[in-house]
């Protein structure tokens, strides 16, 4: 009966997507006639990992359009279920060690899937995924509140799926048919089909993990090549990278068997690689080694030898690479953990690397940075176009400085790529909750979306 249940659910939404994609590209072309910059609805999405939820911008007004609640405060009105207690805001620690939380704790990964429609991120703390439709912007399970009224939350928060200890990144495969997350406190990754995890956030009696495939100690992410074909494993605890044949059926589904483990001591001899991105011509995989202060480039096909490693200065701490195309030229940019003193009008801010991509392989080099405009960058990501970037930041921003208190993103105009340009700094706000608000606090992950189309990155 389940399965049946599945299947009808299955249809009436595919039939209804379809209609919602018709009108959608309808309104599109509309769209496009008015702005050629702007296909669908574009958000940018980030994981906020100390408040446990997930701030919308809006990229056309470049201004907070939502707050998604992944906590489970308020919920209820009596006070062990409170954001509040007796008018003192507790600790974000102490929020999420009340004994009847059962929100998500440290949001931190974050990804779509291959038309955009959907995205994927984990609660590190609490051992899952949670799915959000990118349109509605609604968590997928969850379920109207029974309990709802002025003092209460709408909903109740899904359950979103479990698949096992510290899940760092989740990747959709290219077919869309798979979520692979790397549990980063393990020694595996979890295969997940993405109908049953639909199925098993909103409550159904079943398991959405496929299965749990072995891989290097640490696992901190997957990423596929751009056929699909090859997945790279990168760890936070060796010195190594998995390379599997990823042998997608013609249903979309993966049997995926360990090509090959490639030693990487040499170039992050700490064993802490938590980032990994391929190239726009699906030719390069570029991996930053975050400690070792290093980012290095394997060829995807063939024996996946390295092309590439580039070093910046001692404590720069590389997060995230992104790459940036357009008629001016070839980049790829690496957000930076440090903070500097020496920021735009004397406020502490990290700086981005510049590289230069059209440089033959094994001459790539730092050719310039830019401030980020922000403390501690992280996640960083272009739009379809690329004519900006978005940039994360985990720290808040410092007293006496204009956004003061804030944790903020900064958007840049990169229609030059060797020379952005800066745009806003945007502070997150907080969410609001019937008890009090809840700032957006330390974003890790960034994702600029465009619903309904084709992924336009690595």
């Amino acid at each position: 009966m389940l399965d049946r249940r599945r299947f009808i659910k299955g249809t009436a939404t595919t039939a209804a997507l379809t209609m919602s994609m018709a009108r959608a590209s309808k309104n599109a072309t509309a769209q496009q006639v008015r702005s050629p910059d702007i296909l669908l609805k574009d958000r940018v999405i980030l994981t906020n990992e100390s408040s446990n939820t997930l701030s919308v911008i809006d990229p056309n007004t470049n201004l907070i359009e939502r707050t998604i609640n992944l906590t489970s405060f308020d919920e209820d009105p009596r006070p062990p279920f409170r954001f509040v207690t007796r008018g003192v805001v507790p600790t974000h620690t102490a929020m999420v060690n009340k004994a009847l939380y059962h929100g998500a704790i440290t949001v931190h990964g974050a990804a779509p899937n291959p038309d955009q429609t959907m995205i994927a991120c984990t609660g590190r703390g609490t051992s899952n995924v949670y799915l959000v439709d990118t349109r509605s912007l609604r968590v997928i399970g969850n379920r109207p509140n029974p309990k709802a009224g002025p003092d209460t939350s709408p909903d109740v928060i899904s359950s979103g799926v479990l698949v096992g200890r510290e899940p760092h990144e989740p990747t959709f495969s290219r077919s869309g048919k798979e979520l692979w997350v790397a549990l980063r406190g393990e020694n595996r990754f979890a295969i997940c089909d993405v109908e049953d995890a639909i199925a098993e956030a909103h409550g159904e009696p079943i398991r959405a993990v496929r299965r749990y495939l072995p891989t290097i100690d640490g696992p901190a992410q997957v990423w596929f090549s751009k056929d699909g074909g090859t997945a790279f494993v990168i760890s936070q605890k060796v010195s190594k990278i998995d390379i599997f044949d990823v042998n997608l059926g013609s249903d979309g589904y993966s049997n995926p068997v360990r090509r090959q483990t490639i030693d990487i001591s040499e170039q992050d001899p700490f064993g802490f690689t938590p980032f990994q991105k391929v190239s726009p011509d699906g030719e390069e995989m570029w991996i930053s080694h975050k400690i070792a202060d290093g980012i290095s480039v394997r060829r995807i096909e063939g024996g996946q030898e390295l092309l590439d490693h580039i070093r910046f200065e001692d404590g720069a701490r590389p997060n995230h690479v992104e790459f940036c195309e357009n008629d001016n030229g070839r980049v790829v940019y690496a957000s930076f953990a440090r903070i500097d003193d020496d920021g735009p009008n004397g406020v502490a801010s990290s700086r981005i690397a510049i590289i230069d991509r059209d440089a033959a392989a094994g001459q790539r080099r730092v050719v310039g940075h830019f401030f980020s405009h922000g403390r501690d960058s992280h996640g960083i990501w272009t739009n379809p176009d690329a004519t900006r970037l978005y940039v994360a930041h985990e720290k808040d921003e410092l007293p006496g400085t204009p956004n003061e208190g804030q944790t903020v993103t900064s958007v840049f105009d990169v229609t030059d790529p060797f020379h952005p340009q800066h745009i806003a700094q945007i502070p997150l706000g907080s969410l609001e909750l019937p008890s009090g608000q809840l700032r957006n606090k330390q974003s890790v992950n960034l994702i600029y979306l465009r619903p309904g189309s084709p992924l336009h990155t690595g």
